[in-house]
């Protein structure tokens, strides 16, 4: 009877591990494929542009909407690129987002290293007026800033794009390394100063090291803000030659067309072309963007 107990309860605990085994596969399986459905349809818009950038012509205008073109015209990006100076849009868009990420990272680094290892007056209400300032509306700012601008000469170039991000970054760039800066043990900077570190010291030679994962998560926001800027170059440039990629894919709808022929095809593939360091961006620094995301909100 012992015996026969013993193999019942060893098949029941077989059995409940089979089913457990098979719940968590059905639960595995239906997640990938509404993982799925969600890519595609996120996905939809980004593969109809590249699938209309290599179409014909005539084959932007058909209705029912054309699929697969029956040739691959990759010829239409030279075309685009040649239409307008999308090099000069280019250039200016490297640019702007090269120094201006510099600098938000640099200032935003500073400026959260202040209010997380420093103790001085009103700290955290100078830190909750920093944060209250992301519930401010860009329209609210940018007369001013406007005015401002042309006072100091600096419409129509590239310097309104730049100059502030030199000056504290941003509350949410700040906010995250904050936090990430709380989440390091102070024994750290106690050690180091021991040694006779200074606090500049104590921070780019032990704290930066510590935070390369919030600091590319910054550059990566910071880079994808200001490539995709498009009021602000609306607003302050007038010239072409001054002109980034998001202002260029506008005018680049103003050039009149060839006679007889859309452009749209050559619109979509001026579309690709800008956002292709954004895509490359994406695949090469997809692991630092995830693990500063999730380090910084288990931190602090």
């Amino acid at each position: 009877m012992a015996n026969r107990a013993a193999t019942l309860t060893s098949s029941q605990a077989r059995a409940g591990t089979s089913s457990e085994s098979l719940a968590r596969l059905r639960s595995g399986i239906g997640f990938y494929v509404i993982a799925s459905l969600l890519t595609l349809f996120f996905m939809g818009p980004f593969v109809w542009t590249l699938i209309s950038s290599l179409k014909l012509p005539s084959e932007i205008t058909t209705y029912p909407p054309v699929l697969i073109p029956e040739s691959l015209r990759f010829e239409n990006y030279a075309r685009a690129w040649t239409k307008v100076p999308f090099f000069t849009f280019y250039m200016n868009s490297l640019i702007v987002t090269i120094l201006a990420v510099l600098g938000q990272v640099i200032s935003a680094t500073l400026v959260a290293y202040g209010f997380s290892r420093f103790r001085f007056p009103y700290r955290d209400t100078i830190f909750m007026l920093v944060i209250a300032t992301l519930i401010v509306p860009w329209e609210v700012t940018i007369v001013p800033s406007f005015i401002l601008y042309k006072w100091l000469g600096w419409l129509d170039t590239l310097k309104p794009l730049i100059v502030p991000s030199w000056l504290g970054g941003s509350p949410f760039y700040i906010f995250l390394l904050r936090q990430f800066f709380m989440g390091i043990p102070r024994e750290f900077d106690e050690a180091a100063e021991m040694d006779g570190a200074n606090s500049f010291r104590v921070l780019w030679q032990i704290l930066v090291p510590l935070c390369i994962p919030a600091i590319t998560t910054v550059a990566i926001f910071s880079f994808l803000q200001h490539w995709n800027e498009f009021i602000q170059p609306l607003i302050f440039l007038n010239s072409p030659e001054n002109f980034t990629v998001s202002i260029g894919l506008r005018f680049f709808q103003t050039v009149p067309a060839d006679p007889g022929e859309p452009k749209e095809h050559l619109l979509m593939a001026a579309a690709v072309i800008a956002s292709i360091p954004c895509i490359l961006l994406f695949f090469a620094a997809q692991r630092f963007f995830v693990r500063g995301i999730v380090m910084s909100g288990i931190k602090g």
